[in-house]
This record gives C-alpha cells, structure tokens and sequence, in this order.
C-alpha cells in the first residue's frame, strides 16, 4: 500500500513552528509584565510604608522628615509613572501577541483538520482499491474451479 503523502505538510509543520515561537515571545512579555507589576508594586509600598513611618514619629522630628520626603517625592512619583506606562505598554504587546498566536493556532488547527480529511479520504481510497483486488481475486477463484483442465 502507497504511503500517505500530503502536499500541505510544509506549511503545517511552518505553522506549528510559529505558534512555538510565539508563544514563547507571549512567555517572555508576559514574564516582563508581571516583574515591572511586581516593582511598581513594590516601590508603592515601599511610599505607603515611608509615609506610615513618617507619620508615627514625634511632630519634632517629623518635620524634617517630611521636607526630605516632599523634596523626593516627585522623582518617586516619576519612576511610578514611567513604571505605570511600561506596564500599559507591556499589556498592549501581550493582548496583540495573544491575538497573533490565536490566529496562528486557528490556521494550525484548520489544515490539521484538513490534513485529517485527506487521510481518511486517501484511506477510503485505498480501502476500495484493497476491495476491488480481493473482489478480483474471488472471481478469479470462483471461475477457475469450474474449468476443468482438460478445457485448456
């Protein structure tokens, strides 16, 4: 029996090696998200804990403290900001490579489904052929008993 060939195979094979790629890419952006969320995070509470602190200590010494937090402040609030816009950024890339990678996956899956159709049609095919020889194959033995060999 033939060996099943598919003209398609190429192109699937390419689009399983780009759904990998690219949702490896979609790993590592999602990677990134998470670590600038985690330092964004972290630099407001880190805020929130200067100011708990600030606000425990005596009003003398509290002065003092404050001017020097209100002096920073503005470069803190800065690095927040631009930490904010990498994540918006970040959250952007990761819903349009997410998107990529799902219609990449639908591409897959369809000419997998193709794939199948044209097995189970070859398959079919070759089913028949394997009949239509055994069907062959009957008469041929039906027929010759019946001529004697003196016939020939």
């Amino acid at each position: 029996m033939k060996r099943f060939v598919w003209r398609l195979q190429k192109i699937l094979d390419l689009r399983t090696q780009q759904e990998r790629l690219q949702r490896t890419e979609l790993f590592r952006i999602t990677e990134q998200l998470a670590a600038r969320r985690g330092e964004l995070l972290l630099r407001r509470r880190l805020l929130q804990d200067l100011l708990a602190e600030i606000a425990r200590t005596p009003s003398a010494q509290r002065w003092s403290a404050q001017e020097f937090f209100l002096r920073h402040a503005g470069t803190d609030d800065e690095q927040i900001r631009c930490l904010q816009e990498q994540v918006a950024a970040l959250e952007v890339r990761r819903r349009e490579k997410a998107a990529e990678v799902l219609t990449v996956r639908r591409s897959k899956e369809g000419l997998a489904k193709l794939r199948e159709q044209a097995r189970e049609h070859y398959r079919q095919g070759q089913d028949r052929l394997e009949q239509k020889e055994l069907d062959e194959r009957a008469t041929i033995t039906f027929t010759r008993p019946a001529a004697t060999p003196g016939d020939l």
